[in-house]
C-alpha cells in the first residue's frame, strides 16, 4: 500500500460501487477479475460492497494481488480496493455453488448498503453482480430481482429495465411477470412512461433526438384485429400522443422486424412489450457485452446481464467480460457521456 499521501480521504465520492451479488455464485470472482484489469487510478474511483474475506479468497483463486481495505480506512494514494463491509451472518454456512438463505440475505444487504452509500453522496452509480432469486426468497426478501428491490429500497413508484449494447438496446414495458400479466400491463399510460424514461436516459447521455421504436404485442401488430386488438387499442394511441408532444417515436412495429431494423441503425432504442420479446434479440446479438440498466429510479444502476452460474462458481472459470461492460457503462453514467 502506497503511503505517498497521508490522511484519510473521508470526503471522497467514488464513481462506482460494486455489490457482491450472491457470494455462492461467480460474483466475487468476476468482480476481482474486473478490478485486477483496472489501473490503480481506476481502482481508486471504485468501491465494492461485501465481506473482505470473501473478496480475498476470490482474488487468491485467480492469482490477483488485490488488497481490500474498509473504505473508512483508505488513504488517498493507496493502491487498494475500498470496501463497504457487509459480513455474512455469524455461524451461517454459505456453500459454494448452492442456493442458501445466508447467501440470499447477504446479497440483499449488499444492495441495501450500496443504496445507502448513494443516498449519502458517497458514490455516484451502483454496479450489481448477479444474485439468485430463490436464495433471496429463502432469506425472506421477496423481490423479483434487483430492479424491484431497488425500487422498494428507494421508494420509487415504478422502474424500467434497459438492456443496452452497441448494436441494439431495448427497454421493457414489463419484465419479471407472467406472460398473461404482461399482456395486462400493455396500457397507453405504461407505454408512455416507458418511452419517456428511455428518452430521458438517452438525452442525459448526450443524444439530442433519440429515435425510439415501439414493438407490437401481437403477431403482425394484430393484423387489423384478427390476432388481437391491443396494438390498435393501446399501443397506437400511446405512440400518437407521444408524437404530438414532439417525441421521435414510431410504432407499433411488428416484433419480427423492428429489432432487425434497430440493429441496422434505424432506431436508437426499441420498446419491448415483455421480458422475452426484448431479451432474446439483445442476448442473441450481444450476449457477453449487454448491460442491464435500471431507469426510473432516484439513483443510477448498471448490472451484468447473466446469472450466478452456480455450476462454475469458485472454479476459476468465470468470464468477467460482461462485468467489464457494466462497469464501463456505469463510469459513463457517472461522467454523463454517451455510451
Amino acid at each position: 500500500m502506497s503511503m505517498s499521501q497521508t490522511g484519510k480521504d473521508s470526503n471522497q465520492c467514488y464513481d462506482i460501487v460494486i455489490t457482491m451479488g450472491d457470494p455462492a455464485g461467480i460474483g466475487p470472482e468476476i468482480i476481482c477479475r474486473a478490478l485486477n484489469a483496472m489501473s490503480a487510478a481506476e481502482r481508486a474511483t471504485a468501491m465494492v460492497v461485501g465481506d473482505p474475506a470473501i473478496y480475498r479468497r476470490a482474488a487468491a483463486s485467480i492469482g490477483a494481488a488485490l488488497e481490500f481495505v474498509p473504505f473508512e480506512q483508505v488513504t488517498k494514494g493507496d493502491d487498494c480496493v475500498a470496501v463497504a463491509v457487509v459480513e455474512g451472518p455469524p455461524g451461517v454456512e454459505i456453500p459454494d455453488g448452492h442456493i442458501s438463505a445466508g447467501a440470499g440475505d447477504m446479497a440483499f444487504r449488499c444492495v441495501q448498503k450500496a443504496v445507502e452509500l448513494v443516498q449519502a453522496g458517497r458514490v455516484r452509480v451502483i454496479v450489481t453482480a448477479p444474485l439468485n432469486k430463490a436464495a433471496l426468497h429463502e432469506a425472506g426478501h421477496y423481490y423479483d430481482g434487483h430492479t424491484g428491490m431497488l425500487a422498494s429500497l428507494t421508494g420509487a413508484p415504478s422502474s424500467f429495465m434497459l438492456l443496452a449494447s452497441e448494436t441494439l438496446s431495448t427497454l421493457h414495458v414489463s419484465t419479471h411477470v407472467s406472460l398473461r400479466e404482461a399482456i395486462d400491463r400493455v396500457t397507453p399510460e405504461r407505454i408512455i412512461d416507458t418511452v419517456e424514461a428511455g428518452h430521458a436516459h438517452l438525452v442525459a447521455l448526450g443524444m439530442r433526438e433519440p429515435r425510439i421504436a415501439v414493438a407490437g404485442l401481437n403477431p403482425h401488430c394484430g393484423e387489423g384485429g384478427i390476432f388481437g386488438d391491443e396494438d390498435s387499442r393501446c399501443i397506437a394511441p400511446a405512440v400518437e400522443r407521444l408524437r404530438e408532444r414532439g417525441f421521435d417515436v414510431s410504432g407499433p412495429i411488428s416484433a419480427d422486424t423492428v429489432f432487425y431494423r434497430a440493429s441496422q441503425g434505424e432506431f436508437d432504442l426499441v420498446i419491448a412489450q415483455y421480458h422475452d420479446q426484448g431479451h432474446i434479440p439483445v442476448k442473441l446479438i450481444a450476449f457477453d457485452t449487454t448491460v442491464n440498466v435500471s431507469l426510473g429510479l432516484p439513483l443510477q444502476r448498471t448490472s451484468v446481464d447473466h446469472g450466478t452460474a452456480f455450476d462454475i462458481a469458485w472454479q476459476g472459470k468465470a468470464d468477467a467480460t460482461n462485468m467489464g461492460s457494466a462497469i464501463a457503462y456505469a463510469r459513463r453514467l457517472a461522467s454523463g457521456t454517451n455510451p
